[in-house]
């Protein structure tokens, strides 16, 4: 089986303050399929560490009131460029980003709360016809996964 999975699944420090969310569950993915790791914000040109943003009004902007809403979506269509030349029989994504957020996101305030909703990213593969699971999800999806 060929997965994609946000890269800070995977263990790199890819995430806006310089860390990861590692999981066991896509290691073991890693260890017995075929995995493209991918990284919407860095593959649209944001650094890392970044300053933390949030869709506000439809729109991706930082903590700090930057518009930074062509850079995730410039790196939600690159992800999309690579889902379509590797065909990936599902994709795994962060839960709550801006960009992988498949169920919830956070609401845009920059305090906590979430919303039901899809971030840049995860909607655009899904519009686009992929199967895309939250991370939270991936065991009713692949039995044999804690």
């Amino acid at each position: 089986m060929k997965i994609m999975v946000s890269a800070c699944l995977a263990g790199k420090n890819c995430k806006y303050n310089g860390g990861n969310n590692q999981n066991e569950n896509v290691l073991q993915l890693i260890a017995e399929h075929e995995v493209i790791t991918v990284c919407p914000e860095q593959m649209g040109g944001l650094p890392t560490p970044r300053i933390p943003s949030e869709i506000c009004n439809g729109v991706v902007m930082t903590k700090d009131g930057r518009n930074v809403d062509k850079e995730f979506r410039l790196g939600a269509a690159k992800c999309l460029e690579i889902a379509r030349r590797e065909r990936p029989d599902l994709i795994v994504l962060q839960s709550r980003s801006p960009s992988c957020g498949v169920k919830q996101r956070y609401d845009g305030t920059f305090s906590g709360a979430l919303l039901e909703g899809a971030g840049v990213t995860a909607q655009l593969l899904i519009k686009n016809g992929f199967q895309v699971v939250d991370v939270e999800d991936l065991s009713d999806f692949l039995p044999g996964l804690s």
